[in-house]
């Protein structure tokens, strides 16, 4: 019985394709950006502006925060021993809303308690309207920017449809530029109104809490000025 041993030998178109190294297809973001066109300077605008005002608000709100606990306690403690003016001293000394709410209560002490209570509630709306600063912002980047992105998306279409007329042709040459507008512009459209409406949230989120705190401190300072 006889054995067949069947070999395969590359030709040598195989050994040149196997050889042959695979071509890089990955795109630099900066040039991608460019092909956006025009379009791209308002959006990268806008991108910028989204993020500033995300940093710089966070960090303002996280320095409003502070440590209430610790700061009423103190207050409860003067307030007790009857030192009003280490009171008005350990706010002066605290940069925070809801020290200058309770400095406006202590140089209101000889008022009927509904007076206090309603200059400590405007002091505290006016802080909230200091937190909530800019913040208002990003809901309108978030609703502009991809309308933007659209805009440029209109301009690709029409770069396409011109290219077509003017050349007779329809292939890749005459519609990948128009292409790229419609697409990159879009994209970046949406990825700054993501950033801008999580930023809006988020931050809303954070000024609710310091809006929590503030009140149930007013509360308790007022709760001192009774027992007083």
């Amino acid at each position: 019985m006889s054995a067949f041993f069947l070999q395969v030998v590359p030709t040598a178109a195989d050994t040149v394709n196997t050889a042959a190294p695979i071509a890089s297809t990955s795109v630099p973001v900066i040039d991608l950006l460019l092909r956006g066109g025009w379009i791209m300077v308002p959006l990268v605008a806008l991108s910028i502006l989204s993020v500033y005002i995300i940093i710089e608000r966070y960090f303002t709100i996280r320095r409003a925060a502070g440590d209430p606990d610790t700061f009423m306690n103190g207050i409860r403690s003067l307030m007790v021993k009857g030192d009003l003016a280490g009171a008005k001293l350990l706010c002066a000394q605290t940069a925070s809303p809801l020290a200058r709410m309770v400095e406006k209560g202590l140089r209101r002490i000889g008022l009927p308690l509904k007076e206090i209570e309603t200059s400590v509630e405007n002091v505290g709306k006016i802080e909230i309207a200091r937190l909530e600063k800019n913040i208002s912002i990003l809901g309108i980047i978030a609703g502009i920017a991809p309308m933007i992105g659209f805009v440029g998306t209109i301009i690709g279409v029409i770069k396409i449809f011109y290219s077509i007329a003017a050349t007779k042709e329809f292939g890749i040459p005459q519609v990948a530029d128009g292409l790229y507008v419609k697409l990159v512009t879009s994209a970046t459209g949406l990825i700054v109104g993501i950033i801008a409406h999580v930023g809006y949230h988020w931050l809303s989120i954070l000024v609710e809490r310091m809006v929590f705190r503030m009140e149930n401190s007013a509360i308790e300072f007022m709760d001192i000025l009774q027992d007083n």
